[in-house]
């Protein structure tokens, strides 16, 4: 029996999809269950060669033996929730999906609030999916919960409930954090943060997880992290040294492009304390050197990229375990064991 968090390294965007989609194949747990903020988080999952964005479904539905869950800690959507069930159906997603009855629910008046408020929309850089103006609702009392809602009625049920059962019947559970440890209201750059926190101990709150029951956190970190929206980014690139290496990129939920930055080693270190995690996963290795694309052994790596991964591992004082060489599941390499 394993649980292990999967959260964000960085401002999110790191590839934690590729990673949670690799180890629910791996590793196969009974439970893939999703914490965070809501649907203001967006992940990519390709699988058979189709791009799947989805911002309410675990990322692990590709693995079709595993229950779904989203967990009471999350903010939920209706109407995101109901297209993604229909865009999945040939994973049979409405079947295994199961939404904490006490979600808190987004309504269409958040998203209205969260995108003409002109501090949340131009100064912070808000993703108007109504995650703030629905969290501030649910800190006065006043947000409806799943248990409100008919249109969701036939998926809801008791997450933690779920989840303790499948630990204590000895099974892996899976829980999958959104966004990134930099973006959490409590430790991230502030005010240039979410509504929430985005860490590992929140991620197990979340899904009614107690502190005992977490054996592993695999924070993810991208090789060139990047940022979408305003906010402190100590390390970023021009735009010109980012196209001039290759790397473009557009957030899934607001379709901005990408601010990119060099490895900060400093930060890194700071964000696996927090986390208390015990490995990290390193993606986009491809990005940093071409060489790396595919490779799915750690011994036919590039020198320059086994010294990227060894300077991660000296610097933030934690064992790298996952390697991702390209955006399919197989190009990974996975030294957990050794």
């Amino acid at each position: 029996m394993t649980c292990t968090i999967v959260v964000g390294g960085q401002w999110g965007d790191e590839g934690k999809g590729k990673i949670i989609s690799y180890l629910c194949k791996k590793d196969n747990p009974s439970i893939i269950a999703r914490g965070g903020v809501g649907p203001n988080a967006g992940h990519t999952v390709e699988v058979d060669g189709e791009k799947y964005g989805i911002r309410m479904v675990p990322t692990g539905f590709p693995n079709v033996n595993a229950k779904l869950a989203v967990g009471a800690g999350v903010l939920t959507d209706p109407e995101v929730l109901i297209k993604e069930i229909k865009m999945l159906e040939k994973f049979n997603v409405g079947e295994r999906i199961l939404v904490d009855y006490r979600c808190g629910i987004i309504e269409e008046v958040h998203k209205e609030l969260d995108k003409s408020n002109e501090h949340l929309s131009k100064e912070i850089g808000s993703t108007g999916t109504g995650c703030g103006p629905a969290n501030v609702d649910r800190a006065m009392r006043t947000l409806k919960q799943g248990k409100d809602v008919e249109s969701i009625s036939k998926y809801l049920g008791d997450v933690s409930e779920a989840v303790n059962d499948a630990l204590e019947a000895g099974d892996n559970v899976l829980i999958e954090g959104t966004q990134g440890s930099l973006l959490s209201l409590f430790y991230g750059s502030y005010p240039y943060v979410t509504s929430k926190d985005t860490n590992a101990a929140s991620f197990a709150a979340d899904v009614g997880v107690g502190p005992t029951k977490i054996d592993e956190v695999v924070a993810v970190f991208k090789s060139y992290p990047t940022r979408v929206g305003e906010g402190p980014f100590p390390t970023e690139m021009t735009v010109e040294e980012a196209e001039s290496l290759g790397v473009v990129e557009y957030g899934t939920v607001t379709g901005r492009r990408r601010r990119v930055g060099y490895f900060d080693h400093e930060l890194a270190k700071k964000v696996c304390r927090l986390n208390g995690a015990t490995q990290i996963a390193i993606t986009c290795l491809d990005k940093y050197d071409s060489d790396c694309y595919g490779v799915t052994d750690y011994e036919k790596l590039s020198e320059k990229g086994k010294a990227f991964i060894k300077e991660v591992e000296e610097k933030v004082g934690v064992k790298v375990t996952l390697i991702s060489t390209g955006p399919k599941l197989e190009q990974t390499i996975d030294v957990r064991n050794e």
